[in-house]
């Protein structure tokens, strides 16, 4: 067993905010009508995708019918179709959807995690809850030993990325770097941090994020790895 997956074994096995314990297995004994047949998974999401990755994403957390469903970040919702998709048409997944754990899906040179590894009530997170988190995401950033280019989905994943880069030591800088869709940040010469909107639905629904400015993403994120 390697490093890596003796963490997504630890985290799957994690019980440190009873708050998200409660939440998480009563979703999936109460699920709901169209996925009443189905066996949620009902535990933490661990990390996912290749070992030797050179983008990482980071997202919020597992959606209550998605990954705690499912077992696997961004699958079986719908932030997970506008995400694969756009991993897919730039050459970072082998296709453009994810609808369960074997389901075949593998990510190129890609990895996901998340802020948080549970799915929270509404979902909001406590920062009690997001810093419980952070050692499994230090610990992902320390293992993952080739990622030159970061994207933080969302203000509250594109936080959580700052934060442990900071603890780790790979930048300091005077203010603390902003959100925004597009926006990068040098982390040195080590890599770059990118700034999405998260693919939730008040977003796409609204047209906050449209397919073009996600897919723009993902399109510079192979940018910068190729002329690296």
């Amino acid at each position: 067993m390697t490093k890596l997956q003796a963490l997504q074994r630890t985290v799957i096995e994690c019980r440190k905010c009873p708050r998200l314990v409660r939440w998480r297995e009563t979703v999936a004994r109460e699920k709901v009508r169209r996925f009443i047949d189905q066996e949620y998974w009902g535990k933490p999401n661990p990390g996912f995708g290749d070992p030797g990755a050179l983008l990482l994403l980071v997202g919020l957390a597992p959606a209550a019918h998605g990954g705690n469903r499912t077992g696997r970040m961004f699958t079986g919702d719908r932030s997970g179709d506008w995400l694969y998709r756009a991993l897919y048409k730039a050459g970072f997944a082998n296709r453009p959807d994810s609808v369960s754990r074997n389901d075949g899906l593998k990510l190129l040179g890609c990895y996901i995690t998340a802020a948080c590894r549970c799915a929270p009530p509404q979902n909001r997170l406590l920062p009690t809850e997001i810093r419980n988190c952070r050692p499994y995401l230090l610990e992902e950033f320390r293992l993952l030993k080739n990622v030159r280019v970061i994207v933080g989905l969302g203000r509250v994943g594109f936080d959580a990325a700052v934060s442990s880069l900071e603890e780790l030591g790979w930048f300091t800088a005077a203010r603390r770097p902003r959100f925004g869709h597009g926006e990068e940040i040098r982390l040195g010469d080590r890599a770059t941090l990118i700034g999405s909107f998260h693919p939730s639905q008040q977003n796409t629904f609204t047209g906050r994020l449209t397919e073009p400015m996600f897919d723009a993403i993902f399109h510079r994120a192979k940018q910068i790895l190729e002329s690296a």
